[in-house]
């Protein structure tokens, strides 16, 4: 039997002509009948060892080039321990060679990885295929320090010294992650700045509500939908009271936020398929969809004036404000959003003019009133500098005495085609048109100069009165225009009387009370004027420094049209006199009237059986001549006029 004793022995032959050359000698005992020899079978290996060195070349040219390649290059054994760390890792990791040659790879790895690059192996050990581990792969690095950061890795397989290695590529990825997360950031913030361009240009900045564009779609395709299922759709249009008058004298951050608060509150008054929008300013427009009747709609109106009446907490402060409302329905006012708007504007117009604080449907002669409306607030727009405003004056008269104690402004309007125009039309305009303050500034400028060149002439006026709105009273330079005026005119300041209603007084009454100081402190006098019809304190009536109460007429007219009903009259004269008040009875136009004030010893009064308001010159005449002594006696003994 054969039995082999030598194995790949590898030694020089050397041929005939003296070269050597590698050999591969294999030695195997063999028995014969000569006893056992050992024969010698001898290969060249020169193509194998050529073959080898080339090889030992080729891994020590890839190390070289691992050495000083500028990214990263790593060499790795089957069982991921580290053979070579070139110096581009070195930067990269933070670890110097020396220090992970002979380590796991997992070190590089944070631990999250381990698990992972495992997985790799334990795959790559059981196929036992040659093949490429990885390719671009984006995974994490973890550095000396600890801190990790992402990179690129290539894994490929390469043989060095007969044995396989795996071969990393890797380079650093943090600028290229951070500048595709900047990418990232900008995309989205610009995604995020056209989804708020979109909802901007759909609504209203300070409220959140859709705005005129987007309400005019949703009622346009409102219409559709109730064309198609034969329902009705009603537009209120709501404008708020006094809005102007809280924005001139507490600033516009404190009337924003009421508007926000308004709008907060009309949203919590409908259905989530209705739809509330800022039409502008202080207006609002609702949109109730689906209605089947008419009266379903004035069931929200009320519930929405409710609301807004209720005090709004701003800033610490209880404001309050009340709202008017236009309704109009389709199909019945309008087949259009713009005509279904423009004929709810209308009919919330002809309810300020009803009074304010309630809510109107439209009607088709409201068209009318609103052309009307929108012409006198044009023409009124120059009537100042065009001189088309005159005072008039009415005498107050001395009950006891029959003599004149002062007069009081009215203003009154002549148009060049249109004629004498009521106080009572173009008044609430220029109130909501803004134009009050300069008209009244006019007024009471006229009043006091007037009045100065009366007292000047040598006539005995007394005291004149000026109406302050309050807009006019809530300006935050109310006190200097009148302090102003009266320097300017030179009258004096114990001549002057101011009229303002209960309302206004009543608002924020410590303001109130230091405006009315000042004025009082200066010689101005003071009054209450329509006593009766405004919400009234009689506290604060004490704390107040007035001087007189003037009766409303509508009270005055109880005293022949309902005698038996006088005891408000009677009330209002006795409390006066208690607080030693001046009384003065408003719109006394009949002898009965005027003997009952004198009966219950009211001191003054005014009105068209003394005289009507009269132009400056007839006023003066007034004056100079006196009331007619006959007014005063019983109609018995009073001369005859035939």
């Amino acid at each position: 039997m054969a039995q082999q004793i030598g194995a790949g022995i590898e030694l020089s032959g050397r041929r005939k002509d003296g070269s050597e050359f590698p050999i591969e000698i294999m030695l195997s005992p063999l028995e014969s009948t000569e006893g056992i020899l050992v024969t010698a079978a001898i290969r060249d290996i020169s193509v194998r060892r050529q073959a080898e060195v080339q090889l030992l070349e080729a891994a020590m040219r890839l190390r070289t080039v691992a050495a000083t390649a500028v990214d990263g290059l790593i060499l790795i054994d089957l069982d991921g321990s580290i053979l070579m760390f070139n110096r581009a890792c070195e930067r990269l990791f933070g670890y110097g060679a020396e220090e992970v040659i002979g380590k796991n790879v997992k070190c590089l790895m944070p631990s999250p990885y381990h698990e992972e690059h495992d997985g790799y192996l334990d795959s790559y050990h059981q196929t036992g295929a040659r093949k490429i581990i990885g390719i671009g792969r984006e995974v994490v690095g973890r550095r000396k320090d600890g801190t990790t950061f992402p990179m690129g890795l290539s894994v490929g397989e390469a043989m060095e010294n007969g044995r396989t290695i795996y071969v990393g590529n890797i380079h650093d990825l943090t600028e290229r992650v951070r500048g595709e997360q900047t990418i990232r950031e900008v995309t989205t913030a610009v995604q995020a700045m056209k989804r708020e361009m979109a909802h901007s240009a759909e609504h209203d900045l300070l409220t959140g509500l859709p705005n005129r564009m987007l309400l005019n779609d949703r009622l346009s395709q409102a219409i559709v939908s109730a064309r198609r299922h034969k329902n009705k759709v009603v537009v209120l249009f709501l404008d708020l009271d006094g809005f102007k008058h809280i924005n001139d004298s507490l600033g516009h951050c404190i009337g924003d936020k009421l508007l926000q608060s308004i709008a907060t509150r009309l949203v919590l008054c409908v259905r989530g398929t209705d739809t509330v929008g800022r039409q502008g300013g202080d207006e609002f427009v609702v949109l109730l969809t689906d209605v089947e009747q008419s009266k379903d709609a004035a069931i929200t109106a009320r519930r929405i004036l409710a609301t807004v009446a209720e005090a709004h907490s701003i800033n610490q402060d209880d404001l309050r404000v009340t709202a008017s409302i236009g309704l109009s329905v389709y199909p019945d006012d309008g087949l259009d959003a713009e005509t279904l708007i423009k004929n709810a504007d209308a009919a919330m117009a002809y309810a300020k003019e009803k009074g304010r604080q309630s809510y109107q449907f439209f009607e088709p002669a409201m068209n009318i009133r609103a052309v009307e409306r929108q012409s006198i607030e044009a023409c009124l727009r120059t009537a100042l500098e065009r001189q088309e405003f005159s005072l008039h004056y009415q005498p107050k008269v001395n009950l006891r005495t029959g003599k004149i104690t002062g007069a009081e402004a009215l203003i009154r309007w002549t148009h060049p085609t249109r004629g004498q125009v009521a106080p009572a039309q173009f008044i609430p305009v220029a109130e909501d048109c803004g134009l009050i303050l300069p008209i009244s500034d006019w007024v009471l400028r006229e009043a006091c100069r007037q009045a100065r060149a009366w007292i000047d002439a040598g006539l005995l006026l007394g005291t004149m009165a000026v109406n302050i709105s309050a807009i006019e009273f809530r300006d935050e330079n109310f006190l200097k225009r009148v302090f102003a005026v009266l320097s300017d005119t030179g009258l004096d300041p114990r001549s002057l009387e101011l009229e303002m209603t209960e309302s206004v007084l009543m608002k924020h009454a410590e303001s109130t009370d230091i405006i009315l100081k000042s004025l009082r402190a200066s010689g101005v006098r003071l009054a209450i004027d329509d006593f009766g019809t405004g919400y009234s304190s009689l506290s604060y009536l004490k704390k107040f420094p007035i001087n007189t109460l003037k009766i409303d007429q509508s009270f005055i007219r109880q005293i022949t049209a309902t005698p038996d009903e006088t005891s408000i009259v009677s009330a209002v004269i006795a409390m006066g006199r208690s607080l030693k008040l001046l009384v003065v009875a408003e719109g006394v136009e009949t002898e009965d009237e005027m003997v009952f004030l004198q009966a219950h010893k009211c001191e003054e009064a005014q009105g068209y059986y003394f005289s009507k308001p009269l132009p400056p010159q007839q006023f003066a005449s007034l004056l100079e001549t006196g009331i007619s002594d006959s007014i005063f006696l019983p109609s018995s003994e009073r001369p005859s006029t035939h």
